[in-house]
Formats: structure tokens, sequence, C-alpha cells
């Protein structure tokens, strides 16, 4: 009867090991596979804050057609009427036109402002494609990694539904006590919880890639089928500060910036030079007929010039300004460089420290981890082991499993960074 027994348990066990245990997991919605290339390129062309930052360059470049325009002139026309009919008075009326004249160069200082304007605007948004595409990369890895701990925690919850269901079994044919059977029962419900709020977080996750393309639906997710395995690069740390100061989008930026307040300098300083105003006209008087001073109808013409007195010359505010706005730039520039060289200096020890973490846990870990954990789970159905040692082998192989995936996103991460601040990219 014990033989019996114990040959009932035995197949039990071994059609709960054969059973996949599927946790209900909301899986009812379109799932779009897109790899890494591809997704990058949707969010070059729909990326809804990308192309609002395209306007700024062609309002910049707006602004060099209104640089272009030259001061309006002016036409006038007036009539007059002496208002006394008794007197037999004439009529007339005056008409004319003028223009300023622009000396020193300030239409030339506008055009040459407006065109490094745009030159700066153009930068300023590739610097923001940069970082776009650096934090469109590290969202399309989170959710390669949010993916794969809802894959660890989806295998470890049916490797204990198993074990629960056979602890029934077990229970029921008094090999096990009531205790162990409701802890593994426990586990297993435990285990089903974590995986509803792992399941949240990879969907959120896709949620966040669909936003980064601008067209995000609520029945349809962006879902990565790129790895994140081809990551090994043989960096120098000297090479790559100097390409960043050298190419990188906010060094050219920063020099753009410094070339619109050289420029900003000449504008003010044509703008103080004087301009001359041009006039010409024709006045038409009407014949007066009174018998005093009878006066036939006549026409006169008149020209003159306009010479604005520029007192406000000894004033020198915004030139001081503007000898200020240069030094600031310079100062700026030479901060940018700076920060350049810190930034691509920590990402690349960031970058060799995850290297190292991943390699450590290739080198093996994972393979022993499991190894522990299928042992003890094979000595307790032989009842030469606790529970409580099955659950620690298990929570240990998911700790080991999580923090692999955890270094393997790391180890992506360090590699978008480094590339994002050494100006350069090559991520596939």
């Amino acid at each position: 009867m014990q033989f019996y027994n114990k040959y009932i348990l035995l197949t039990w066990i071994t059609l709960c090991i054969c059973i996949t245990v599927n946790a209900q997991l909301d899986t009812g919605f379109v799932k779009k596979k897109v790899s890494l290339t591809q997704y990058l390129s949707l969010v070059g062309k729909q990326n809804l804050s990308y192309v609002a930052q395209q306007y700024n360059v062609s309002i910049a470049e707006a602004g060099v057609e209104s640089a272009k325009v030259f001061p309006d002139p002016q036409l006038s026309i007036s009539a007059y009427d002496n208002q006394q009919a008794s007197k037999h008075l004439g009529q007339g009326y005056n008409t004319g036109i003028g223009t300023t004249l622009e000396f020193g160069g300030k239409r030339k200082s506008r055009i040459e402002l407006a065109q490094s304007q745009v030159q700066l605007s153009k930068a300023l948004l590739q610097d923001y494609f940069r970082n776009l595409q650096a934090d469109a990369t590290i969202a399309y890895f989170n959710a390669l990694q949010q993916y794969n701990l809802l894959q660890v925690l989806q295998s470890s919850y049916v490797t204990m539904s198993q074990l629960a269901d056979a602890d029934a079994i077990r229970f029921k044919l008094g090999e096990i006590t009531e205790m162990d059977a409701r802890q593994s029962k426990l586990e297993a419900g435990s285990l089903l919880n974590s995986l509803y709020q792992n399941e949240a977080d990879w969907k959120t996750a896709l949620v966040q890639l669909s936003i980064n393309t601008g067209k995000a639906q609520s029945d349809t997710l962006l879902t990565p089928t790129s790895d994140s395995d081809n990551l090994e690069r043989d960096f120098a740390l000297g090479a790559l500060i100097t390409n960043a100061q050298d190419n990188r989008a906010d060094v050219v930026a920063a020099i753009n910036s410094r070339t619109v307040a050289d420029r900003n300098l000449q504008l003010i300083r044509a703008n103080r030079k004087i301009d001359l105003g041009i006039s010409a006209g024709m006045q038409y008087s009407g014949e007066s007929t009174n018998d005093i001073a009878p006066t036939p109808a006549y026409r006169s013409i008149n020209a003159g010039i306009s010479i604005p007195l520029k007192f406000s010359n000894r004033y020198k505010g915004d030139m001081k300004a503007a000898q200020y706005f240069i030094r600031q730039a310079a100062v700026q520039y030479d901060q940018v460089l700076l920060q350049i060289q810190t930034e691509v200096t920590q990402s690349y020890f960031n970058y060799k420290a995850a290297q190292k973490q991943v390699s450590q846990f290739k080198s093996g870990l994972l393979t022993e981890a499991k190894k522990v954990l299928t042992a003890k789970i094979y000595s307790y159905k032989r009842g030469e082991t606790s529970l409580l040692e099955v659950l620690n082998a298990q929570r240990t192989y998911n700790d080991v499993q999580q923090n692999y995936y955890q270094s393997l996103f790391n180890y992506s991460a360090a590699l978008v960074n480094l590339e994002r601040s050494a100006g350069i990219w090559d991520i596939q």
C-alpha cells in the first residue's frame, strides 16, 4: 500500500512538472514588432517634441527674410481750404514722399545676425535630437529589460505553482505537513501578485515606446525585437574626448552662440550710425479771386533732407551689454568643453564597470544558481531537504536572474550615454 501511494505521488508530481502553468496575464493587445533601427527612424520622423523643435529653424529662417527689409517709404497727402468764401480765397493740396537711407551697414548687419541665429537654431536642434535619440534608445532597452524580468517571474511562478500542486497531493498522502503545503501555496500566490505588477511595468515601458514615436494607441503597442547583446566596444578615452569636443552638437551651438554675440555687437554699432531722411513733394494752390489780392493758381515743388541728432549715442549701455554677452559666450564655450570632458570620462568609467558586471554574470553565476535550485527541488521531492531551502534557492535564482537583466540594461544604458556624451552613434 505504501509503495502504491508513493507510485501515485511520483506520477502526480511528474504530471505537474510536465504541465505548463500560465498566469492569467492580459495579452489581448496587438503587438507590433519593431527593431531598434526601425524604432529610431520612427522617432526621428514622428516624435512630436522633435517636430515642434524643428519649427525653431523655420522661424529663424523667416527672420532672415525680415532682416532683408528696407525702410518703408512714407507717402503724405493733405488738402486745405481757407474757408473764407466771402473773400474768395483759394483752396489747395500738398503731396509728398519720403524715406530713410540707412548708413553704417545696418541692413547687412541685420542679415548676418539673422543668419547666425539660423545656424544656432540648427545646432540646438541637432543637440536636441542627440539627446532624444539616446533617451529613446534607453527606453527601448528598458522595454526589453521589463519583458525579461516578466519572463523570470513567470518562470518562477510556474515552478512554484507546480510545486504547490505537488505539495497538495503529498499532504493528502501524508508525505509532508499541512504547514509545508500551505507555505508553498502562499509562495505561489505571492509570486503571482508580483507577476501582475511586472506585467504592468512591461506594458508601461511599451506605452513609452509608442509615445516616443508620436502615435500612441490603446490597443496596439510596439514591442522590441532587437536584443542587447551587441554592446562590446573598444574605446580609447582620449580619442572620445577629442572627438566630442570637436564634433558634439552643443559645442557647435556654443560656437554659434559666440558668433551671434559678435554679430549682435556689430549690429548695435551700425545702429549708432546716423541715417539720412530724404523727401520730395508738390504743393498746389488754387486761384484767389478777391479784389484786394487776387492770385492765380500755381504749383510748387519741394525737396529736403533730415538729419537726426543722435544725442542718445552718449549712452552706451547697449554696447556694454553686447560686449558682456560676448564675454559670457566665451566663458560658456569653455564650460561646455569642460563639461564634455567630464561627461565622457564619467560615462567611460560607468561603461567599463557595467561591462565587467555583465561578464561576471556570464562567467557562470546564472548556471550555478540554476543548478542549485534544480538540486534543491529534486531533494525536496525525495524528502531529503526542507521547503525553506527550496524557497531560499528559488529566491536566490530569481535575484541572480533579475540582477543579470538589470546589469544588462545598465550596460546598454552606459553604452548609450557614453556615445551620447562622445558625440558618436553606432548602436543598431
